[in-house]
């Protein structure tokens, strides 16, 4: 107990899985979580008087049990036995051989294959956050700095597995990201410029960070170099597949905000069973292409150029279907070879998953040849990069058996032929059983004991057992070595002499198999970059070939992708919702058209479940696709460049936080304003709904009169059931009027889901109702008091502001002979405020205001 405090006091914060003989124990509080994370019996034992809590498993349990730990949130760390017991008589030397993070895991178990796990460092400079990601499993190491609301970005994006903050910057962290992200506290010296580029030069072996263009981002490499910092500290030192840090260019792609990437769901849904985006367009066939695509998902391009080369080798891929083919079937045969390598950097590599990766090698050999000799630029490229990597795959051929097993103990690893010294010692072991043989049939000739057996415990080594009934035949110079109920062990001689060799020659082959395995290992460092650019190419084209099974799959068409500024795109479909409807429906489609100069803003109105957010969501989910380099659901489409998109769509309380829906509404909204360009598009559904109807009127129309008046003119969708908005059309000439068509039936409601110009006037909120299976009588109820409000739909505040202003309008005009004014005092002298609803009191309002304009510019 001695020994297990001096260790755990060195890392307070893990949980300290113990080796003691064939079991890994944790003691007190470790053991209480560890019992109840695992579900193991919890005991209890007396140390010197002291209770202590107890609970433990099996060492060969361990990767049954260590990912459980992990994906609770626990830091590991595995204390082994560093000798073996047998060589000393004092306490076995014990130390941690490795502290296991949710951040830092190379456990198959705890990694998924289409998802990367970063570890994620946040460092808070003076002007800019920078942070950064790394994936030790794959080697990828990304930087970037920024505003705080980028790098809130980054994190909904890269969904890290464990952040690293400095203590100084905790409660700051909190403030600007929340508190749902698994987040370690650092001491803040590891947070300083010198000692990070000091970390960062010593690990790639370069006297400045000029090489990889990241020079200038001081924060992004106090960040990276904490990262660097804290693998150190978890005993992770073996780190040669981690060869280069780039920069997050944040120029190069389409910025979306955490609101509209949640808003999307474009990986993540909040509601549980929701199908995402990915869900739909991933038809990736390997690891590393899974993990790919996520990221250009999350990282549409802005550059027509390289949209264009995307596109063009899924065009063509589609129209050389044998092709797609036979790269398909090659990819299906290549294993996760990022993170193979990665095990080979490690030292944490297996036989088998050596072959794996032969294999894998093997089968990139006939898609460079495919790609080499393409037709298209692009294929051809990746062709040309792809390594064949011969010497490699011979070597492993050489020196491995094709069928090796998962532990080097296990034997049987190294080919035949491969090394002189082994094969001499396989003979002798093997020709050793078969001299056993023979010497058994010699003994039952001697003796004339026919029932004679030759065997071996681990107590004795080999025997010679003979029953009872044939005891008095056994010869005088066979030792006895142990009495058994029916019959007696002996040994002789010739079996002890034997018995060394062959006990002999199978701890020499055990360990010389180790050693040649070793060395392979060692050997194959050679080969990282080499195979981790296979790794990245193979995850491109499998991508490539995704898009293109996915517009095969569902008649998608290809894009015109272009520098303009307008989006035409002809009957679009949602790619989410036409993959959910039963198999007798079909989606109905439907055109958008926008452009800066007299369709900048579509007003879509139209009652609830008509589907105006669906219309909202697949126009974003359309560009976003072109422009990550996929085929489109449409039947045309022309899309110029965005560079932001943005939405506002749906309301979801953040109580945790403090905030009412309306809060969060505004403050998403705050956000879309305040960082629109001239190639946004910005999708808004029921803005202001969260609040009275006529404040919400007047967010709603002053949002879009700020939209239609902003110098940059973003493309925009907006889906409202304030019919009142209808009227912009009459005073703002680059707004449009769109309805969701509907068709009555007596007494009930057809959604035709069809997007045709013109406003819409009704809301049908109780049709909804009806349709949702609220009682009979709440319907009747709800029609009654809709009858007598729109009969007396009056209010008297607005009435009385009306009245007020009428008066005030009459002192002020009266006495003027102007024309236009005479027919505003007749205007007002005729309206009947007693019977205006409240919105048309509004409208009238409107009316004069504009009239009054007139005058003014007259």
């Amino acid at each position: 107990m001695k020994q297990y405090n001096s260790i755990k006091a060195k890392y307070p914060d893990a949980l300290l899985l113990f080796r003691v003989g064939d079991f890994y124990e944790t003691f007190g509080e470790d053991a209480v979580r560890a019992a109840k994370i695992l579900g193991i019996v919890l005991t209890h034992r007396n140390n010197g008087g002291d209770k202590t809590e107890l609970a433990g498993f099996p060492h060969h349990s361990l990767n049954t049990y260590l990912p459980k730990l992990v994906k609770a949130g626990e830091r590991v760390a595995i204390c082994d036995q560093l000798e073996d017991p047998k060589q000393t008589k004092t306490i076995v030397k014990r130390g941690v051989t490795e502290l296991v993070t949710p951040g830092v895991a190379l456990n198959d178990d705890i990694l998924t294959a289409k998802s990367n796990n970063f570890l994620c460092s946040v460092y808070f400079g003076k002007k800019n956050t920078g942070i950064s990601f790394l994936d030790v499993s794959t080697g990828e190491f990304l930087t970037a700095r920024g505003t705080e609301e980028y790098i809130d970005k980054l994190l909904q994006n890269f969904n890290p597995s464990e952040i690293l903050v400095s203590k100084k910057y905790k409660q700051d962290f909190h403030l600007a990201f929340g508190k749902e992200h698994h987040t370690f506290y650092l001491e803040d010296w590891i947070f300083q410029e010198d000692y990070a580029n000091e970390t960062l030069n010593k690990h790639f072996k370069t006297i400045s960070l000029k090489g990889f263009g990241i020079d200038h981002l001081t924060e992004g490499i106090i960040a990276s170099g904490a990262v660097l910092h804290y693998l150190s500290e978890t005993q992770h030192n073996q780190l040669q597949h981690i060869s280069a840090l780039t920069r997050i260019a944040e120029e190069e792609y389409v910025w979306m905000d955490k609101f509209t990437i949640r808003n999307l769901e474009l990986y993540h849904s909040t509601s549980p069973n929701a199908v995402t985006l990915l869900d739909v367009i991933d038809k990736t066939i390997s690891p590393m292409g899974g993990r790919l695509l996520k990221r250009w998902l999350a990282l549409p391009l802005k550059n027509p150029d390289k949209i264009n080369q995307r596109l063009q080798v899924v065009n063509h891929l589609l129209s050389n279907a044998e092709v797609l083919q036979k790269i398909q079937h090659q990819i299906k045969q290549i294993s996760d070879i990022e993170r193979l390598i990665s095990k080979v950097a490690t030292g944490r590599i297996n036989p088998k998953e050596v072959i794996y990766l032969k294999n894998s090698l093997e089968a990139i050999v006939p898609v460079k040849a495919l790609a080499e000799n393409s037709k298209n630029e692009s294929l051809k490229i990746i062709g040309d990069k792809l390594h064949s990597c011969e010497m490699l795959r011979n070597k492993i051929k050489q020196m491995l058996n094709e069928d090796a097993p998962v532990q080097v103990t296990k034997g049987n690893v190294i080919a035949k032929g491969y090394s002189e010294e082994l094969d001499e010692l396989r003979n002798l072991a093997f020709s050793g059983k078969d001299y056993l043989d023979k010497m058994l049939e010699r003994e039952m000739e001697k003796t004339g004991i026919t029932s004679l057996k030759i065997d071996s415990n681990n107590v004795f080594g080999y025997y010679i057992e003979v029953r009872n009934t044939h005891k008095d035949k056994v010869p005088d110079d066979w030792i006895r070595k142990q009495t058994l109920v029916s019959a007696e062990r002996y040994i002789t001689e010739e079996l002890k002499e034997y018995e060394a060799k062959i006990l002999g020659a199978e701890e020499k082959i055990q360990i010389l198999e180790q050693q040649l395995f070793t060395q392979l290992v060692v050997w194959m460092n050679e080969y990282i970059q080499p195979v981790q650019t296979n790794a990245t190419l193979i995850a491109r084209l499998d991508c490539l070939c995704s898009f293109t099974q996915l517009a095969k799959d569902n008649k998608y068409i290809l894009p015109v992708i272009d520098d303009s500024h307008d989006l035409e795109i002809k009957n679009g479909r949602h790619p989410v919702i036409e993959k959910q409807l039963p198999l007798d429906e079909i989606y109905i489609a439907n055109d958008t058209s926008l452009n800066k100069d007299d369709q900048q803003i579509i007003m879509i109105t139209g009652p609830n479940m008509s589907g105006k957010s669906a219309i909202l969501r697949q126009t974003a989910l359309i560009v976003l696709l072109a422009q990550m380099g996929s085929f489109v659901p449409a039947d045309a489409a022309r899309i110029g460049i965005v560079d932001k998109i943005f939405t506002r769509v749906g309301a979801s309380d953040n109580i945790s936080m403090g905030e009412s829906t309306f809060m969060v509404e505004m403050n998403e909204t705050a956000s879309i304003l305040n960082n629109i360009s001239d190639r946004s598009l910005v999708l808004l559904d029921e803005i202001g709904r969260g609040t009275s109807t006529y404040d919400g009127i007047s967010i709603a129309w002053a949002i879009s009169e700020y939209l239609h008046e902003h110098p940059s003119r973003p493309k925009t969708l907006f889906a409202t059931h304030y019919h009142e908005l209808n009227e912009m059309t009459e005073t703002f000439s680059r707004i449009k009027n769109y309805n969701v068509s509907v068709k009555e039936l007596e007494d009930n409601v057809l959604f035709l889901r069809k997007l045709v110009p013109g406003g819409s006037q009704h809301s049908f909120g109780i049709h909804v109702a009806k349709m949702a299976g609220m009682p009979q009588q709440v319907i009747r109820k709800a029609n009654k008091i809709l009858k007598k409000l729109e009969k007396s739909h009056s209010s008297e505040e607005l009435t009385d502001n009306l009245k007020s202003a009428q008066n005030e309008l009459q002192l002020s005009i009266f006495n003027l002979d102007d024309p236009l004014l005479e027919e505003i005092k007749e205007e007002i002298l005729h309206t009947d405020i007693d019977t205006l609803t409240p919105v048309e009191a509004l409208m009238k309002l409107n009316e004069i205001k504009r009239m009054l304009i007139k005058t003014k510019k007259a």
